[in-house]
């Protein structure tokens, strides 16, 4: 399937609009905060917990830092609204002026943390490409000072990641991992499917041994199995960990798996009006994800996230 992902790619910038945005459904909740919410009530009353996520591109000028600060305080207390409603959030810094001034970023992230935490709502601070890796971790342990309801991302795939999780063991932060979906030069990452693989167990392992919470996210069924038989090997506790995945990728017979078995399983949902970039950009960064869209579009896959 990887020379028909490679050319959907390519073939990007002359699909019409209306096909990205038919396909789209399937990856993202919808354009409005009611979208969002009625997917994640669909989800929690099939066993998942979720994560709700404003989508949006980097910005570059502070007054339209506005508009996703606003969202995502709506979005907030929408949330507080629905108390039964088992869903985080998700932010990315770049949406709220961290390519601009960190100064200027801190300060709009402090006004979302601390209406989420009004409403004992945790936060996932999202990693994004490798310029902005180092900014980001700042923030975040500058907001592990002062709150309790903040976690970050760490991507398996580059090179200073364990040495970036040796110092968050130190702080007992709250991590979740991926593989990394940027595409990053040799020096700094690992190219190679097989390398990102090992390094994804050696880190994944040495947090989960440290016995410090642990979201563990990826759709790749080897990692899966891996993890659930070093989980049961080691009888490490239900609320150590939980399995991570994207709304729509079709690997919906694991998910439920690790569900009937006591795992906690977390979908991130996102929406909003961005949809068409971020479609756009998430093919462009992996191609792997335009198979997920073929086989969607010719209805070969059963899944039903």
């Amino acid at each position: 399937m990887s020379w028909l992902n490679k050319l959907m790619v390519q073939i990007m910038p002359v699909i019409p609009k209306s096909f990205i945005r038919l396909v789209s459904k399937h990856y993202i909740a919808g354009e409005s905060l009611e979208d969002g919410i009625q997917k994640v009530y669909e989800l929690n009353d099939r066993g998942y917990l979720a994560t709700m996520d404003v989508l949006g591109e980097s910005i570059t000028n502070k007054q339209d830092t506005e508009k996703p600060l606003r969202l995502y305080r709506e979005l907030i207390q929408e949330i507080g609204k629905h108390p039964g409603l088992s869903t985080g959030i998700s932010v990315k810094l770049t949406q709220l002026g961290l390519d601009i001034d960190k100064e200027f970023c801190w300060d709009n992230f402090q006004q979302i943390i601390e209406l989420s935490e009004e409403s004992d709502l945790f936060v996932r601070i999202d990693m994004e490409d490798s310029a902005v890796t180092s900014d980001t971790l700042d923030i975040f342990e500058r907001s592990l000072g002062r709150y309790a309801n903040v976690g970050i991302v760490i991507q398996a795939y580059l090179h200073r990641s364990e040495d970036d999780l040796k110092r968050l063991m130190g702080l007992d932060a709250n991590v979740r991992l991926c593989k990394g979906i940027y595409r990053e030069p040799a020096d700094i990452a690992y190219q190679g499917k097989e390398e990102i693989r090992r390094n994804f167990l050696l880190l994944g392992k040495m947090y989960l041994d440290a016995g410090i919470y642990l979201a563990i996210a990826t759709h790749d069924q080897f990692l899966l199995d891996h993890f659930r038989t070093y989980i049961d090997n080691k009888n490490i506790a239900s609320d150590q960990y939980e399995y991570q995945a994207l709304l729509g990728v079709p690997i919906d017979h694991i998910l439920q798996s690790f569900i009937e078995n006591g795992s906690n399983v977390r979908i991130y949902i996102p929406f909003g009006e961005d949809w068409y970039a971020y479609s756009s950009r998430r093919l462009k960064e992996n191609p792997d994800i335009a198979g997920y869209v073929i086989r969607d579009f010719f209805k070969k896959s059963d899944n039903k996230l």
